[in-house]
Formats: structure tokens, sequence, C-alpha cells
């Protein structure tokens, strides 16, 4: 049960997210049937799911969402803007809920009583009258039959249909054991054995099942524990329970699904009881206007589609309902929705645990690859030397696949961001859209997980500091519908995530001035554009007039700063007063393999990131004349500066008198770096640095060579941003007409 109660919570997480995503569209006016349709079978799903691990309180509260979603898709209720905030308000109980299954717990008073009162407010749209003031809150089964709109039908009974599978038999389970159990805790008032799914005599097998069962049944079971009997053929068979006094809306579902002949199947049910002929009448009826209805507008699949039942469609081509191109046309989108499923139900969920374990074996794998191949090398072997080449390029391509494992789509991320931006904006009064582009870019899945926090503080930070009031601008000309926009495409090697807003931008001269009064900058201090912006991720800093519920503190874009430097990435900031700002985040792809670039400096051996490598060159006696004391040279008519490592790392080892400059470049910025030898490509394992290397400018990590010595590994980001930081005296102009 425990494996079955934790895939339980992540499935709900994963439908109870795309339901919040389905009710946004809603909200802005999308909510076509396909929309109401996948809201309905969010609920239905995690209502049966939640039933199977016995979790009633999940199951009453679906049970009641459920019913509304219903009327919905039948019609009865029309989406507006109070439903709307009372089904996203249910979706983050339903959360609640699913996080008390996770933490083992039962709902405490709090939480029990939102449920009560978000039922209410759903059964008013039921046409249940709330319950009076003293009355005590209905137990689980009279709520579903509040919610079903009891009365309806005329049976006190249960109705059970059921219909095993194949496969029972095999699986050791005896069908008559269910009828049995069911009678343990009720009266079996009348059961109708089905042979319609046995076939010919010559095509039997012995060892299928072919039993199908429509009961009637007399309980004072809640439905719950009713469901419980089928736990262990669940996934084995078709099996339908409605409650009494239900609706007429639930046996036309059930006439459609089944497998049975129509119109046979609802004689069944009236000689079981559970309907009248005078209901069954009614109920067909229904069902053929619907599929008339919804065939003739739009041609899709719909609950009462005849494409699902061939004879029903018959029926509506013979009456005239429809036309026979409508019939096929809805038998063909049906099977492109097959194959859909079929495609889903070839995914496998793996936990996230079980993938880090493949990735750190890879590693080590890439390791002792690299040790087999310089053995191979200096054994001088060639017949050794190839398969370890052979090997090595194996290596390689399992390293690929398996960091492409854990690869996810940004855009998973940039969606959980609607509701965010809607609670806030209307929070602040304001009008607000979120534009996404470029979400099917991709990025390791650890990477995701730790983005999350600083793009909720830079999200929140442009709502409540960057986009205007709508009268503020409209009387600056601007549409009183502000844009708030989420960018991300592949630069290199990495990914790069944009924030853009048309907002009022950055005020440079009202920066300055905080700065200046906290002491982070003197009052003679020249910046540059983009050394002002940097200065609001200094921690504490704020230029907020007044404290809100969002910001004004002075934290939050400093946390930014410190997540994405441990994620080994940057963040730039651009701005027009007036017009909006843009942060840019440049984030590595991976955090667990790369392709490196081996360089010595004296007997010290580092590792450059291969995708920040633009080309080597060799530094000429020539060009160290020319450079004399100013670290740069002149490449091809451009200033290049550079670095020399021994210097950033005071390595005391003589050199040789060949130098060698590998110039890198990030976001955009050239820089040279000094070494003595080139090694040439690496695959290199990144491995973490102990915490006495925090402080230490330039190291992002360690690598095992195939010798089994460390080699460091370089932090371009930062050695870019510390040479650009440096200040050239010299008039650069002179040094490129030289």
């Amino acid at each position: 049960m425990d494996a079955i109660q934790q895939a339980f919570v992540v499935e709900s997480q994963e439908l109870l997210q795309q339901m919040e995503d389905n009710l946004l569209q809603m909200e802005e006016g999308q909510g076509d049937p396909d929309t109401i349709n996948a809201i309905f079978r969010a609920v239905h799903t995690i209502k049966g799911s939640a039933g199977v691990i016995e979790c009633t309180f999940v199951v009453g509260f679906a049970h009641v969402l459920e019913n509304v979603l219903d009327k919905m898709r039948a019609g009865e209720i029309q989406p507006s803007t109070g439903l709307v905030e009372l089904l996203l308000a249910c979706t983050d109980h339903l959360r609640t809920l699913v996080g008390c299954v996770e933490g083992e717990a039962t709902p405490d008073e709090e939480t029990a009583k939102a449920s009560h009162d978000l039922r209410q407010k759903l059964q008013g749209f039921l046409g249940v009258p709330p319950v009076t003031a003293g009355k005590t809150m209905p137990t689980e089964a009279e709520s579903e039959v509040q919610a079903s709109g009891g009365g309806m039908m005329e049976t006190d009974n249960w109705h059970i249909s059921l219909r095993f599978g194949r496969d029972v038999l095999r699986k050791g389970m005896d069908p008559a054991s269910f009828i049995r159990y069911l009678m343990e805790l009720g009266e079996i008032i009348n059961l109708t054995t089905l042979p319609d799914a046995l076939p010919d005599a010559s095509e039997m097998d012995p060892e299928s099942c072919y039993l199908g069962f429509e009961i009637s049944y007399k309980s004072d079971a809640d439905k719950a524990r009713i469901e419980s009997v089928f736990d262990f053929v669940r996934d084995d068979c078709i099996v339908h329970i409605w409650p009494p006094h239900s609706r007429l809306a639930d046996f036309i579902a059930a006439i459609e699904q089944l497998p049975e002949d129509t119109m046979r199947l609802g004689e069944i049910l009236v000689k079981c009881g559970a309907l009248t002929p005078k209901e069954l009448e009614l109920a067909l009826s229904a069902q053929l206007a619907a599929s008339a209805s919804v065939l003739e507008a739009s041609g899709n699949e719909a609950q009462a589609s005849p494409a699902a039942h061939p004879r029903l469609g018959e029926v509506l081509v013979n009456q005239g309902a429809v036309a026979p191109e409508v019939v096929e046309a809805a038998a063909v989108k049906q099977v492109k929705v097959a194959e859909k499923k079929s495609l889903e139900a070839r995914l496998i969920r793996v936990q996230a645990e079980k993938l880090d374990q493949l990735i750190d074996l890879v590693g080590e794998l890439v390791i002792a690859g690299a040790s087999a191949n310089l053995l191979a090398q200096r054994s001088g072997e060639e017949a050794l030397v190839e398969a370890t080449s052979v090997m090595s390029r194996l290596v390689e391509e399992i390293r690929n696949s398996a960091l492409q494992l854990r690869m996810v789509q940004i855009g998973e991320t940039f969606q959980r961001f609607q509701r965010v931006v809607r609670d806030t904006s209307k929070e602040l009064g304001k009008e607000i859209d979120l534009v996404i582009s470029g979400g099917e870019a991709e990025l390791d899945k650890s990477v995701v997980e730790k983005i999350g926090d600083p793009l909720m503080h830079l999200v929140r930070n442009a709502i409540d500091h960057g986009i205007e009031l709508p009268e503020v601008r409209v009387a600056s000309g601007k549409p009183p519908r502000g844009t708030l926009k989420f960018n991300a495409y592949h630069e290199s090697n990495s990914i790069v995530i944009e924030i853009i807003d048309d907002g009022a931008g950055l005020n440079k001269e009202k920066i300055i001035r905080k700065a200046r009064e906290r002491g982070i900058i003197s009052e003679s201090q020249t910046l540059g554009d983009s050394e002002i912006y940097a200065l609001i991720f200094e921690p504490g800093f704020s230029t907020a007039e007044k404290v809100t519920n969002l910001s004004g503190r002075g934290v939050g874009l400093d946390v930014v700063k410190r997540n994405i430097t441990a994620l080994r990435g940057n963040v730039e900031v651009e701005s027009q007063l007036g017009q909006g700002s843009t942060f840019r985040i440049r984030l590595p792809l991976t955090l667990a393999i790369i392709d490196g670039f081996l360089v010595g400096v004296g007997k010290s051996t580092y590792v450059i990131p291969l995708d920040s490598v633009v080309e080597c060159l060799e530094l000429t006696a020539e060009d160290r004349a020319i450079a004399g004391r100013n670290n740069y040279i002149n490449l091809r008519g451009e200033v290049l500066p550079f670095l020399r490592l021994r210097d950033q790392f005071e390595i005391a080892d003589p050199g040789g008198k060949r130098e060698n400059i590998v110039v890198v470049e990030y976001a955009g910025q050239k820089v040279g770096l000094v070494v003595d030898e080139l090694r040439g490509e690496f695959q290199t394992v990144i491995k973490p640095l102990s915490s006495i290397f925090r402080n230490i400018k330039g190291i992002g990590g360690s690598t095992i060579l195939g010798t089994g010595e460390v080699a460091l590994i370089l932090d371009v980001q930062s050695l870019v941003t510390f040479v650009s930081s440096q200040q050239f005296r010299r008039d650069k102009t002179e040094l490129v007409r030289v």
C-alpha cells in the first residue's frame, strides 16, 4: 500500500496542476468542451485512485466537485468568474487533502471545516439547500446522495455494473468470491448474468473469463467501502457503482460505455430494477439528442459519441439526426485519441533517485574509461588502443543518453506561474497577461528543481515593482493591461531564461542614490549601466517607498543572485525607464557531466568547459613585448584582455618558454586565459568542492583524471567577470592601430 499511496500522491499532484492550468484557460474565455472534459477527468481519476487506497476524505470531497463538473459538461451550468474562483479554491483544497495522504495523517479540524464550506458552495450549484445552523455535517454517503441530485430516479438501491477482464482467472481470482464479499456488506436484490461476451465454442478459451453482472444492491456502506471490494481486480475489470437515487445522466454514460448493445443493456437495467421503462425511454432519447447536438456542432467525440457504439451511430443516421460523414469523422478522431492514449501507455515512471544513481554510475564509468584509455596508449598496443577508443565512444553515447533521461522542458515550470501571476495581480489591483515562449527548451531536472525559487522572486518583483496600475499605464500612454513574458532558448551548452515586463523600468538615479546612502558605493564613484543594475542584487537593497506583502524589505533579489550563482549561472539586467525591464538568467544544461578542455600550468592541471572555448593561439614573444604590463593583445583588430592563470592562482612552479592563450567567451564577452600547455578534450565528471574552497574565485568544481590525479574545473563566468572589471587605462584605439 505504501507504493500505491506514493503513486497516488505523485499522479494527483500532476492532475491538479493540469486542472489548474485548464481552469485558468477557462477564466480567459477558453472554456470549450475539451477543457471542461479534461478538468472532469482529472477529478474523476483522483477520486477513483483515492478509493483504491480507501482515502474517504478525498473521495467524498472529489465526488461533490465531480458532480458540479458533470453538470458543466452537460451544459446545465455555465462557466462564470465566480464558479472558476470556487473551482480554483477546490483545486487548492484537494492539494491540501492529498498532502494529508502524503503525510499519512487525517485532515485536522480546520481542514475538515474548509471541506464542509466548499461542499456547501458546490452544492449550491447543484440545487441542494445548504445545511442549516446547528445541523450536523452530512456523512460521506449522504453527501454523495445529495450531490447526485437525489430523487431523480425511483430506486432505493445501489446499482453495480461489473465486467470481469479476460485474465482474472489466470491471475488466481475467483469472480464468485467478490459476489460473496458483497453479500457480507449488504443484500443483493437482483443479479443478472450477462453472457454477451461469450465467443463461439470453437473460439472459447477455458482459462479466460467472459462473465459480466448487473447487480441491484442494498447496503448501508458508503461508496468507497463498496468500491474497496474490487480493489484486487480494479485493473482487470470494468466496474461502475451508483448510489440510490442517482442521476439519469450517470446511466446514460453507462449505457454508452459498457460493451453490450445499447437497447439490450437498457432492457437489463429495467429488469433488475435500476431503471423504470419510462426512465429508460428518457435516457435513450437524451442520449440520441446529445450525440446529435455534439456531432453537428463540431464532429468531436463525446461521452455519447456514436463512434463509440456503431449501433448508436447507425440509429442516429437512420433517424436523420446526423449525416454519415459526421459519424465517420467522429470515428476517425476517436482512432486518433486511442493512438494518443496508446503512446501515453508506453511511458513509464522512474523515481528521481534511480536516475541520480544511474548518472553517478555513468560518471564513474567515464573516469574508468579515461584510465583504461590512458593505460592503452602507454602500452603501445594498437589493438588495445583501438578497443579502448571504441569503448570511449560507447561510454560517451551512454553518457549523453543518460543525461537526456533527466532533461525536462522548462515550459512545465513556466506554466506553474500562471496562477501566481493571476492571484498576485488581482491582489494588487493590476491587469497582467503572462506570455510564454520557448517552453520546449530542455534542461536538467536537478536545475529545474532549484530554479523555481529565483523565478518566483523575479516574477513577484516584476508584478509589484515593474508593472504599473492600470490608471498609471493609461496616463503614460500604455494599454491598461501589462504584459509579463517568459522566454527560454539554448545558447551554446547553456540555457537562457528571460523574464520581460513592459512596466516602469529601473530608475538608475534612484538606485545610485540609495546605494550611496547605504555606503555601497562612494560619492565620486562612476558606474556603467550593468554595474548600476547589479546593485539591486545587494543584500538588503530596496528602492521601494513602502513595504507590501510582496516586497519592500530588501530581501529576494540577493537570494536570486546567490541561488543562480550556486548553479554555475549568472543573471543580467537590461532596462529602459518607462519601457520595462529584462532579467536574463544563464544556466548550464546539466550539473553532472560536461565536455572539458585540459590545460596545464606548471605541474597543475585545469579543465575549461569546452562549450566556452572559442579558439587557442600562441602568445608569442612579440605579443608579450607589445602588451608589456597591459594584459591585453590585438586579436585580428579586436581588443582581447587576458589573464595569466599562473598569477591568478599564485603558482610558483617555473613554466616553459612557450605560452598559449585559450580564448573563452561568456555572455558575449571574450577573454584570454594564458596557460603553459594545451592537453586536449576530456570528458569531465563534476565533483563538488569542499567548503574550504568556497571563497576561491575562478574555481567551479573538480574532477578525477585517468591517472587518478585531481584537476580543478575553472569557473569561466567568474573569470570573465573579473577580467572585464579591470580598468585598462591605455587608449585601446592606439593598441589596435599598432
